[in-house]
Parts: C-alpha cells; sequence; structure tokens
C-alpha cells in the first residue's frame, strides 16, 4: 500500500519511513504542508498520515483543501496537539482518524488497517481470488485451507495484485505502490518477490495464479 507521510520532525520521519517499509507500505515524504498537498493531489495514495504544525501550510488547512477538491484518500492526523478542540478540528475538516504523539507504534499500525480497510474504494475484509484467501487486519494469507507464510513485502505484492484481480498490474505499478521512490528504477526487485510468491501458492503441478504479461506486468489467473 502505498503511504504518504507529510511530516517536518526528521527523526519521526526516519523512523516511520523504516518501520513502515519493514511493513511492507511503501512510503512517501514531504516535509511541509504545500510540497504535501501537491503530492496527495497529483498522485495515488491509499492513505495520507498528515501532522498539524507544518511549515507553509498547516495540517487542518492541507487536509480541508484535498477534501474540497473532493479527494477522498484516507487521512489519519498524526500530532502533539492534543487539546480536545485539536481534535474536533482535525476531524471535522475532513480527517477520518487523529492520533496524539507520543503514540505507541502497534496503535498507529491498527488505526491504519481501520483506515485502509475502510478506505474510497471500500475494500473487502478479507480479498479471495479462487483457492486464494488473503485477510489484511490479521496479515495471513491461505490457499484452500492451508495457511501460506509472507514476509511483509510479498503479502503487499500480493495484496495489490489481488486488489486488481481480472486486470494486468505493470511493474511499475508495483514498485510505486508496494516500494515507493526508493526502488522506483528497479524492476528486478519486482520479478524476485513475484517468483517467490509464485512458489509459495502454487499447488506442486498446478500452474501459478500469477500470469506473466511479457513486456508488461502481471495478472491474476485461475491458475493454481
Amino acid at each position: 500500500m502505498r503511504v504518504l507521510l507529510v511530516e517536518d520532525d526528521d527523526l519521526l520521519v526516519e523512523s516511520l519511513s523504516r518501520g513502515l517499509g519493514a511493513e511492507g507500505y511503501a512510503v512517501d515524504v514531504a516535509r511541509d504542508g504545500v510540497d504535501g498537498l501537491h503530492m496527495a493531489t497529483e498522485a495515488v495514495y491509499d492513505l495520507v498520515i498528515l501532522d498539524i504544525m507544518l511549515p507553509k501550510l498547516n495540517g487542518y488547512r492541507v487536509c480541508e483543501e484535498l477534501r474540497a477538491r473532493a479527494n477522498p484518500v484516507p487521512i489519519l492526523m498524526l500530532t502533539a496537539k492534543d487539546g480536545e478542540w485539536d481534535q474536533a478540528d482535525g476531524l471535522d475538516g475532513g480527517a477520518d482518524d487523529y492520533l496524539t504523539k507520543p503514540f505507541h507504534y502497534p496503535v498507529l499500525l491498527a488505526r491504519m488497517r481501520a483506515l485502509l480497510r475502510r478506505g474510497p474504494a471500500r475494500t473487502p475484509p478479507v480479498l479471495r481470488h479462487g483457492r486464494l484467501q488473503l485477510d489484511p487486519a490479521m496479515h495471513q494469507c491461505w490457499h484452500d485451507d492451508e495457511k501460506v507464510d509472507l514476509t511483509p513485502r510479498e503479502f503487499a505484492v500480493l495484496r495489490y495484485l489481488l486488489s486488481r484481480s481480472g486486470e494486468v498490474v505493470a511493474k511499475q505499478e508495483l514498485l510505486d505502490h508496494v516500494w515507493g521512490d526508493r526502488e522506483a528504477d528497479r524492476h528486478n526487485v519486482v520479478e524476485v518477490y513475484v517468483s517467490s510468491l509464485r512458489r509459495k501458492i502454487s499447488k506442486p503441478g498446478s500452474e501459478s495464479p500469477i500470469e506473466t504479461v511479457r513486456g508488461v506486468g502481471y495478472v491474476l489467473t485461475n491458475g493454481g
């Protein structure tokens, strides 16, 4: 899932980028409100994590402007402003959730998962394709009734393919949504993870449900 982090605290940016990346999220960063608004408008994100006290344009204004432009991206405000009126202003301005600093990392992850489940497309709580089932909330995958152990990155790749079941997904699209800008020119990393996924989710002697569309990307079929 592709996340935009709008935050000007260098230590928090580094910590969240590393932590969320390890969980399989692709994280882009904006360090002021103007850049955050521009990036959220120009690219498609699954979630925006938004500070309030930002240079150039505060988080309230960023949120209000995104909603004024009918941008439905889920917004989680993450801020040191912990007053009741601060929270009310954030939620009334269009934020979907509000978490104050300091925060517990597992709580942040749980809030993110809840928002992603309720996202603009109203993603089903369990994604299914043929014999495959993927539960984003529990971070579990099954093939028939057999549990499949996936790394966070493998899980993120399969989740995105399942969310686009039946459609051809370009390698660059997977890079953008699973890895972000850090790996933007490394198409081979996608091939490595797709190859690993094929081994894990295919029964011996059967075709993989992940089919390569030569020169383009991948599509989920009825194999497996």
